[in-house]
């Protein structure tokens, strides 16, 4: 055993005390400033239940023809549509797609300005950097502890907790992204005498494009990857299926959940990977001109 140096449980007791203080203190004021992410997590999660299966099932077969130009993902798309259909999975699908949807366009929205304030400052980049190690080897069920003692069970801390999680990628990609572009490309946008705003809008995001997207990729599979953890508070879909699955040792019911979530997956991966290839390759085509 190793030594007792000093006695912890003070600490404990205040940071305890801490936490119950923001909850007691501010509490309601958090959920109010929550709101919005719960009202935009409702919306997707309405329109995608009432939009018609064919529907959804065209849409993401075009995007994904739209993104390849070839026939065989979108073949891959409506076979693994069908058998979330044919498995009985459609609509809790439905709920963790929102969930996914809801995280990663929140994450899309606080990460990508970070990303740039990084790329234009060191010292900003000094600061954010151990905090999204941090954020990315926290462990996930750290961050439900106390969303949960401030929100309660829900879909708000569930929605918080993955968003926490899945948005240090993109936030990295971007920063990584915008530092990338060739020098001597910056240098002659300066020379035609634009302004900072015009140089990142008009010359660094578009040819950074293929690495933010790939940040959003990744953002995508880590707000996937939360859905069975996220459930356990009241998220609901797909995860909660692999909870039941588990609490009554249904091996059918926790197999065909998981292999959903594993559907989804390969759907928003495939489709994104194909864009991002078919921005690089575009980008590459007009560099060569």
């Amino acid at each position: 055993m190793f030594p007792q140096l000093i006695d912890t449980r003070p600490l404990r007791r205040a940071v305890d005390e801490a936490l119950n203080w923001v909850v007691r203190n501010w509490g309601g004021e958090l959920e109010a400033a929550a709101y919005p992410l719960l009202m935009l997590l409702n919306a997707i999660e309405k329109l995608l239940i009432a939009t018609p299966w064919w529907l959804i099932v065209v849409i993401l077969a075009g995007a994904a023809w739209l993104a390849t130009r070839r026939w065989q993902l979108p073949m891959v798309v409506f076979v693994s549509l069908m058998f979330l259909g044919v498995m009985d999975l459609w609509q809790d699908a439905m709920t963790t797609m929102a969930l996914m949807i809801a995280a990663t366009i929140t994450a899309i929205f606080a990460s990508i300005p970070i990303g740039v304030w990084m790329s234009r400052s060191l010292r900003v980049r000094q600061v954010f950097t151990p905090l999204l190690d941090l954020m990315q080897t926290l462990p996930s069920f750290v961050y439900l502890i106390p969303t949960v003692m401030i929100f309660g069970p829900g879909k708000i801390p569930a929605l918080i907790a993955t968003i926490v999680y899945a948005a240090p990628p993109l936030v990295r990609l971007t920063d990584l992204g915008l530092r990338s572009v060739d020098p001597a490309v910056m240098e002659a946008s300066r020379a035609f005498g634009t302004t900072p705003t015009q140089r990142l809008f008009g010359v660094q995001i578009p040819l950074a494009l293929p690495t933010i997207l790939a940040g959003v990729n990744q953002t995508t599979m880590m707000a996937l990857a939360m859905v069975v953890i996220a459930s356990m508070i009241g998220a609901g879909g797909l995860g909660y299926q692999v909870l039941q699955g588990i609490g009554r040792l249904e091996v059918s019911r926790g197999l065909f959940a998981g292999l959903g979530i594993v559907v989804l997956a390969i759907i928003f991966d495939r489709i994104t990977q194909s864009f991002g290839k078919q921005l690089q390759a575009r980008i590459g085509l007009m560099e060569a001109r």
